[in-house]
C-alpha cells in the first residue's frame, strides 16, 4: 500500500503550480502583444508567410509535411495537453476534486460556464456558416486567470483561488471532450486502433515500473503519430498519456520509513565527518526525488517548459490578427465575445447558485457571491484554448473574426473580473451579501 501525499506536500505543489502559471501568464501576454503588433504592422505579410512555411519529416514510405503553424498546433501543443492531463489527474486523486461535496461547486460552475456560452454563441450564429465555432467561448485560460489573481495579491481568499483553479481544470476537461467529439472528422479506424495500442503499451510500461524516459518517450511519439493520422485531434494523445501517470509515490509506506531512517543516518555521518554541504544537499535531493510521485516529477519537469515555451510560441503563431472595426464588429466576433463576457459569468453564477441552493455543496470560507461573479468574469478569459478551438472550427475570414472576438472578449472579461474582485475584497463584510 502506498503512502498518501500529505496536505503540506499537496499545498507546496499547488503553490509551485500557481507561481509558474502566474509568471507564465505574463510571458503569454507579452507574446500575444508581440504577435498583434507585428500582424498590424508593415511586416504582417512576412509574419503570416513565416508561420505557413512547410516543414516535413520522412522515414521510409512515411512522409509528413505541414506548415510550421500546424506542427505547433498539433505537435507542440500535445505537450501542453499532456500537462493538462497531469493537472486533471492530480486534482482528481490528491486535489480538491477528490472529495465529492467540495468538487460539486466547481463542477456545477464549470458546467454552466460551458453550456451557457455555447448557447449564447449559437443563439447569435444559428443557421450561419460560423455556427461551427460554438465551442470557442467554452474554455478558460488557466495561465491568464491565475496571473490576474496574482495581480490582486494576498487579499484574494485562498478558497477563491482553489475554486477558480478547479473550475479552469474542469473547463479544460470539457474543452478536451469538445475537441474529441465536436472537431474530429474522417476517422481512420486502423490508425485509431494503433493509437489505442500505444496508450495501452504506455499503461503497461508504467504498471510494471518502467519510468525511464526513453521507452516512454518512444511510446508517446508513436501514439501521437497514430492519433495524428486517425482523424481524432493529435493533442488528445497528450491528455490520455497524462492521465496514466501515477499520482502516488511507488515506494510503500514501510520502505519509505526505512529509506528516511537511512537518510537521517547518512546525513548524520556526513555532518559528523565535516562533509561538504553539497554532499548533504545531494542526499536530500535524491531522497526528495524518491518520495515524489511520477506525476509530480513529470509535471515539475514539463510545466515550466509549457508555460515559458509552448504557450508563448503558440500565441506568437496564432494571436496575430488584423484588428479593425469590421473584424471586431463581425457577427462571429460578436458571438464569441458575447459568450465570453456574458455567457461565462452568467452560466457560472447560475449553476453555482443552483448547486448551493439545492444543498449539494457550499461556498468556500471567505468566498462571497460577488467574488463568484468576479471569478465568473475572469473565466471569460479564454485566449489559448479559445484560439486553439477556433483554429479547429473555422477557417478563412471567419477564423480571423473569431480570433478578434477572442481577444476583445478576453480583454473585457479580464478587466471586468479584476474590477469586481477588487471591489468585493475591499468592501466591508456587511456589504458582501
Amino acid at each position: 500500500m502506498t503512502q498518501p501525499p500529505s496536505p503540506a506536500g499537496w499545498a507546496h505543489s499547488l503553490t509551485q503550480f500557481l507561481t509558474v502559471e502566474a509568471a507564465g501568464g505574463i510571458v503569454l501576454l507579452a507574446s500575444a502583444s508581440v504577435a498583434l503588433a507585428v500582424a498590424n504592422s508593415p511586416f504582417a505579410g512576412g509574419y503570416e508567410a513565416f508561420w505557413k512555411t512547410p516543414v516535413g519529416i520522412s522515414a521510409g514510405a512515411l512522409v509528413m509535411e505541414h506548415s510550421l503553424r500546424h506542427w505547433i498546433n498539433d505537435g507542440l501543443m500535445a505537450v501542453f495537453f499532456l500537462v493538462v492531463g497531469l493537472e486533471v489527474k492530480r486534482e482528481l486523486v490528491i486535489g480538491e476534486l477528490r472529495e465529492r461535496r467540495a468538487a460539486m461547486l466547481p463542477l456545477a460552475a464549470a458546467a454552466g460556464g460551458m453550456l451557457v456560452p455555447a448557447a449564447a454563441y449559437l443563439a447569435l450564429q444559428w443557421g450561419r456558416e460560423g455556427a461551427a465555432g460554438w465551442g470557442i467561448p467554452m474554455a478558460t485560460d488557466i495561465a491568464f486567470v491565475v496571473g490576474c489573481l496574482a495581480v490582486l495579491g494576498p487579499r484574494v481568499p485562498h478558497g477563491l483561488r482553489i475554486f477558480v483553479l478547479s473550475l479552469a481544470i474542469i473547463d479544460d476537461i470539457g474543452a478536451i471532450l469538445v475537441i474529441a467529439i465536436g472537431y474530429s472528422a474522417g476517422l481512420n479506424w486502423v490508425a485509431l486502433a494503433l493509437g489505442a495500442t500505444g496508450v495501452a503499451v504506455s499503461a503497461l510500461l508504467i504498471r510494471y515500473g518502467v519510468v525511464t524516459v526513453m521507452p516512454l518517450a518512444v511510446a508517446a511519439v508513436l501514439t501521437w503519430l497514430a492519433f495524428h493520422e486517425s482523424g481524432v485531434h493529435a493533442t488528445i494523445a497528450g491528455v490520455l498519456l497524462g492521465l496514466l501517470a501515477p499520482a502516488r509515490p511507488a515506494i510503500p509506506a514501510r520502505q519509505m520509513t526505512s529509506a528516511l531512517d537511512r537518510l537521517r543516518r547518512r546525513i548524520g555521518y556526513l555532518q559528523a565527518n565535516d562533509a561538504a554541504p553539497k554532499a548533504v544537499a545531494t542526499s536530500l535531493a535524491s531522497a526528495a526525488d524518491a518520495l515524489q510521485s511520477p506525476l509530480e516529477r513529470l509535471e515539475h519537469a514539463l510545466h515550466p517548459f509549457v508555460s515559458f515555451v509552448v504557450m508563448p510560441v503558440f500565441a506568437l503563431a496564432n494571436a496575430g490578427v488584423t484588428l479593425n472595426v469590421a473584424a471586431v464588429a463581425s457577427p462571429v466576433a460578436v458571438a464569441v465575445a458575447a459568450g465570453l463576457v456574458v455567457g461565462k459569468p452568467l452560466g457560472i453564477v447560475a449553476f453555482a447558485w443552483l448547486a448551493v441552493n439545492r444543498g449539494w455543496t457550499s461556498l468556500p470560507a471567505g468566498v462571497s457571491w460577488p467574488l463568484v461573479l468576479g471569478a465568473g468574469c475572469l473565466a471569460g478569459v479564454g485566449f489559448t484554448m479559445a484560439l486553439f478551438i477556433a483554429s479547429l472550427a473555422l477557417d478563412g475570414p471567419r477564423l480571423e473574426h473569431a480570433k478578434a472576438g477572442v481577444l476583445a472578449g478576453s480583454l473585457v472579461a479580464g478587466m471586468l473580473g479584476l474590477w469586481l474582485i477588487a471591489r468585493a475584497i475591499a468592501a466591508p463584510p456587511h456589504e458582501d451579501a
